[in-house]
């Protein structure tokens, strides 16, 4: 049996001294929540399943850790107990806190609702186990019998019995409508007594026709539901006693975890074993997920994860056929009883004492806003049906009951759950870890800190270079931020909507000003900040209303916009600020539909708008510019986007992680330049860096995700459309800033080196052609290339290769191009540029040839005896050595895959002499036409490489001076 390591993330801080606690987890309907407790946290934090990286909800209503949690069968409704003795129930999932509904004199230990959700059971380490009215919040019964702590309830899906179980493993069974205990199993199942990171607890299947308890033998046993007899068991490779078991929902397979610390997986039906699943630290709780085929898990730590695919995809699946078990619907509360006083609503419920067992005399009051209309359909079977019920196997039901509710079952199965929206996120924030430092921003320039305290934060704000940042003193934060942006000017922070008055904050404080009181807030009432961004003199805030709200860097409030759809995120850089919102709702495979636009602030100007491409089922991740100004994005599947200006505006991928073949690594984007991605490489299944200690940026080449080529040389077709993407990018930036009237000078200088590279690039991708005989191929890049030197090298390497045929056509191409321009035509395959050479020994090298004639020397190039082609008649001209001449010395290897034998020392010495002509001067062609304008010429200092847009410029001052 193949074992799979699974990684959890923490969710909850540790014990005291670093011990074990119990910690509990819940899956929501859908399956797009996990909740999680924990006895030695006070909190109880709902996480996001799709997009774990999505900061958790927090619900904290208690004063001590939680040791329960139990779900209400509609999922409306979440109940939690807790060390401090109280049970409390808050609406789900908004977390809204609705009621105390009991309390006891000691801790809490076990929650239960039944089948309808009308009854909630609670218990812990008093005696009683009180069974309480969710309707109207009375107590309708106590339930008497356990000696030691009550560690685990659970209700019969038929509404008919109950059982529950202790510390010292005595199981009681009751029936449940009279309150008496049928049968009474003493010492069945492990004595836990003073451990309470390790309760006994036990479970009815899905049926159910039966009753799990641990036993004690390491193994599961099974009671009949009314004899409470034993049927059997489940014993296999524990080693130690079982402290968790959870049925599947369809009740065909069982999870079980043991302080052996692993969890085995069993086929109930063959009583045995399918898979199992080994972990570091002890399995406090697990639960199936509704939906599909995965089973949450938390460990004695509070660190949580998700088991996928628990069950064989060849087996049957954990959620196929679940049973529809009609509950008797046995209520302890009659409806017809006396009107109750206005002390008995859930705002002001009464304390009953443990030792009062008759019934409440509270009549219920109807919820029509919490309660669906199976609750409605369970409560009137129930009043219908007591106090007659006897005995399941007595009980019978009318035939239109059984067709109303296949009706109701068929409706809920038919019920469409929407793919979920992502929800907004600051780029460079990581999610609130209890207890630890986090990060509100990180970037290129620095970060921003925080760690939380008793009602409270401490921020910090550090630059990467310590020597031009300005000294930032650390801030007491009051307000609760939860994201940051940071640029060199200053900071700029917001917090989600707290407090009475549900307010969020907005505040920016400058790094630097003349004035005493630069730091500005303002205050958003029942509006959240949802994303910040900065610039070089505004600052801008998306809020929950969909509003862009721009404000001046001294806090004057400049424009508010209305935004298409709901925010993402917002990034800004010097003028610039780009939104990307949803466009419109999430399609059914859950592929996000956003849109991004390019804002600038200082001219109140659109530049850019469009889609923003995902991969599909994928989510952003990170959104921002490069240090040279271009868009990126980088999504939840490892893929990394640059916004271009080629084919009307589109998204490049520059970089996918599957290709890196890691699947155990996850990375964290910080920043990208034009050819590396700057990210923190962080361990499968963390998707984001601890703030300490401070984590260490990793470059990664930029690499596009290419097909396999013919060739090999992905490296270098890669590095052909990286150059061609960036040349596009720096014409565009030129033309731009002609058309303002600005310098090009720098630009044009940055121009020239890329186009050079490109040309180095081709040179090379046309050696790989040569060597594969890909002879179209190396003549259609041959006409690519932009530098007559490089042409001229072109020539000269495919001679050295004695591949006369593509030598001619390279000479046909030149000669062309020349003429082409000459006449003033427009070129047809590209801007073509004569100033500048191409250094031919960056394709390839000069072999060391053996001095012996016997010996037998390795070239790059396999030699062919043909002559070699005529080239047009250049002039003879004194040039430095290694100037001009189209190959200068060879000093660097060849670049292509392939070696061959040279067999004698004549046969070298002339690929020799066709590699390495440094001695020999070359003649330049004495052309003097002009072409078409170049927005990447750059004019040589020396007059002997004189370009032929300058000669052009002289013929036509001759001539005119002649007229």
């Amino acid at each position: 049996m193949k074992i799979r390591t699974i990684k959890l993330r923490e969710a909850h801080k540790n014990g005291e001294n670093g011990g074990n606690s119990f910690c509990s987890i819940l899956w929501d309907q859908q399956g797009d929540r996990i909740v999680t407790a924990s006895s030695s946290d006070p909190s109880i934090w709902v996480h996001d399943a799709q997009f774990p990286s999505v900061n958790p909800k927090s619900i904290k209503h208690h004063r001590d850790g939680v040791t329960a949690l139990a779900l209400s069968p509609n999922f409306t409704c979440l109940a939690s107990g807790s060390i401090d003795h109280s049970v409390k129930l808050y609406k789900f999932p908004g977390g809204e806190f609705e009621t105390n509904i009991t309390r006891f004199t000691l801790p809490i230990r076990a929650l239960a609702f039944n089948k309808s959700g009308t009854m909630l059971a609670a218990a812990g380490d008093d005696e009683g186990i009180k069974l309480i009215n969710t309707i109207d919040g009375s107590i309708a019964r106590v339930l008497k019998g356990h000696k030691g702590s009550i560690t685990g309830l659970a209700f019969d899906p038929k509404s008919e019995y109950f059982a529950s179980v202790d510390s010292t493993g005595t199981v009681i069974h009751w029936e449940l409508q009279p309150g008496t205990i049928l049968n009474t199993l003493k010492g069945i199942a492990p004595a836990t007594f003073s451990d309470q990171s390790a309760m006994n607890m036990l479970s009815w299947s899905p049926d159910g026709d039966l009753l799990a308890v641990p036993g004690l033998k390491n193994d599961v046993v099974m009671y009949d539901r009314d004899t409470a007899e034993k049927l059997f068991s489940l014993r296999g490779d524990h080693v130690q006693p079982i402290c968790f078991l959870s049925w599947s929902p369809n009740g065909r397979y069982m999870a079980t975890s043991g302080s052996d610390r692993q969890i085995i997986i069993w086929d109930v039906d063959k009583k045995q074993d399918i898979d199992r699943q080994k972990f570091s630290d002890r399995i406090s709780c697990m639960a199936w997920k509704p939906h599909g085929n995965a089973l949450a898990v938390i460990d004695s730590k509070g660190k949580y994860g998700v088991w996928e695919s628990p069950v064989p995809s060849s087996m049957k699946s954990p959620t196929e056929d679940i049973p529809n078990v009609r509950s008797n619907g046995l209520l302890l509360f009659d409806e017809d009883e006396e009107e109750a006083s206005a002390s008995g609503s859930l705002s002001d419920l009464g304390e009953d004492s443990l030792g009062e067992p008759e019934l409440s005399s509270r009549k219920r009051l109807r919820k029509n806003s919490t309660l669906d209309d199976s609750w409605g359909e369970d409560i009137n079977d129930e009043l219908d049906l007591h106090p007659k019920v006897e005995s399941h196997k007595k009980a019978s039901k009318s035939k239109k009951d059984s067709i109303d509710h296949e009706k109701h079952e068929i409706k809920n199965s038919m019920t469409y759950s929407a793919p979920k929206m992502q929800e907004a996120f600051q780029p460079g924030a990581t999610p609130v870890q209890p207890g630890k430092r986090r990060f509100l921003c990180y970037n290129m320039l620095g970060s921003v800190t925080s760690m939380d305290h008793d009602g409270y934060s401490h921020i910090e704000i550090d630059f990467h270079d310590t020597s031009s940042g300005p000294r930032v003193p650390a801030m007491t934060d009051y307000f609760g931020f939860t994201m940051a942006s940071l640029n060199e000017n200053g900071s700029v922070f917001a917090n989600p909507c707290k407090g009475e008055k549900n307010m969020s904050t907005l505040m920016y404080r400058p790094f630097s000003s003349w004035a005493s009181n630069s730091e500005w807030s303002m205050r958003l009432e029942e509006e959240e900040v949802r994303a910040v961004a900065l610039g070089t003199t505004w600052v801008a805030a998306a809020t929950s209303l969909n509003f862009l709200r721009i404000f001046s860097d001294s806090g004057l409030q400049r424009y508010i916009l209305s935004l298409d759809g709901p925010v993402v995120t917002l990034v800004g850089l010097k003028d610039e600020l780009a939104v990307v919102t949803h466009s419109s709702p999430a399609l059914p495979s859950d592929g996000q539909m956003l849109e991004f636009r390019v804002l600038n602030v200082r001219s109140a100007t659109e530049s850019l708008r469009g889609r923003l491409p995902l991969t599909p089922g994928s989510y952003l991740t990170w959104f921002g510019f490069s240090e040279e100004g271009q868009l990126g994005s980088f999504d939840s599947k490892g893929v990394l986007r640059v916004y271009t200006n080629q084919y009307g505006g589109s998204w490049f991928p520059v970089f996918s992680s599957s290709k890196l073949k890691k699947p155990d690594e996850n990375y964290w984007v910080v920043g990208l330049n034009a050819t590396k991605l700057f990210c923190v490489v962080c361990k499968s299944p963390y998707s984001f860096p601890q703030a300490t200690p401070k984590p260490i940026l990793t470059l990664l080449d930029l690499s596009f995700p290419l097909a396999a080529s013919d060739l090999g040389a992905e490296n270098l077709e890669n590095e052909f459309i990286l150059n061609n993407m960036h040349l596009h990018q720096i014409q565009k930036r030129i033309e731009e800033n002609a058309a303002a009237g600005r310098d090009t000078a720098s630009i044009d200088d940055e121009a020239f080196t890329i186009e050079a590279a490109l040309d180095r690039c081709i040179l090379r991708l046309i050696a790989s052609c040569c060597n594969g005989d890909k002879l179209v191929r190396a003549t259609e890049l041959v006409k690519l290339l932009s530098m007559e030197k490089s042409v001229k090298g072109a020539i000269k390497l495919v001679t050295a290769l004695k591949l006369p045929n593509l030598a001619e056509r390279f000479s046909t191409i030149l000669e062309e191009r020349m003429s082409n321009e000459a006449m003033g035509s427009t070129v047809l395959h590209g801007n073509f540029k004569f100033d500048a050479p191409v250094q031919a020994d960056d394709v390839f090298q000069r072999p060391s040839l053996p001095e012996s004639s016997t010996e037998k020397a390795v070239l790059p190039f396999p030699p062919q005896r043909s002559s070699t082609p005529s080239f047009p008649k250049e002039e003879k001209t004194e040039q430095p050595p290694n100037a001009g001449n189209g190959i200068v010395e060879p000093t660097r290897a060849l670049r292509v895959g392939k070696t061959v034998e040279v067999k004698n020392a004549g046969e070298a010495k002339d690929v020799k002499e066709a590699i390495n002509p440094v001695k020999k001067q070359p003649e330049e062609i004495p052309v003097s036409f002009n072409r078409p304008s170049n927005p990447f010429a750059k004019k040589s200092n020396r007059q002997e490489h004189s370009s032929l847009f300058d000669s052009i410029k002289k013929m036509k001052t001759d001539a005119t001076g002649k007229r």
